[in-house]
């Protein structure tokens, strides 16, 4: 389902967002891994919850995240403190978007190789190259070159 929200200014889809018999909305996010640590994937779907709720007028209290490999449902309640980190991190997103800056990625070995932006982000090759600028500079030499 798509959502979005003017407040945060995000935009995106959701996995899955069922409706109780009592009106309750609950949004679900589908990850094929295990769960990680640190607390990403929760404010994926807290920002979910919030553009849906924006969008709804409702409340929605409590989320779900679930992950394949262990075929396990995680409770995420949405509580204020996990919004607020989902609008510090929103906000931070659109300070590195308005400062045209985009952070260097870093090869995080139980991460990357399971990441669906792996072949966009190279984090192995961009680190060795030592900045953007330089690997783009050497890719088009390269490909002139040919």
């Amino acid at each position: 389902m798509p959502v979005r929200s003017l407040a945060l200014g995000l935009s995106g889809k959701t996995d899955a967002v069922e409706y109780g018999a009592d009106g309750t909305i609950l949004v679900v996010e589908h990850k094929r891994g295990r769960p990680k640590s640190g607390n990403a994937d929760e404010v994926q779907l807290c920002a979910q919850a919030m553009c849906l709720e924006e969008m709804r007028g409702r409340p929605i209290h409590e989320g779900a995240l679930y992950y394949g490999k262990t075929r396990h449902r995680q409770a995420v309640v949405f509580d204020e403190a996990l919004r607020q980190l989902t609008r510090e991190t929103a906000k931070k997103l659109h300070d590195f978007v308005r400062a045209g800056h985009t952070p260097a990625p870093v090869w995080a070995a139980g991460k990357c190789p399971r990441c669906s932006l792996l072949e966009l982000c190279m984090p192995k090759k961009l680190a060795k190259s030592g900045s953007v600028d330089r690997y783009l500079t050497r890719m088009l030499r390269e490909e002139a070159a040919e």
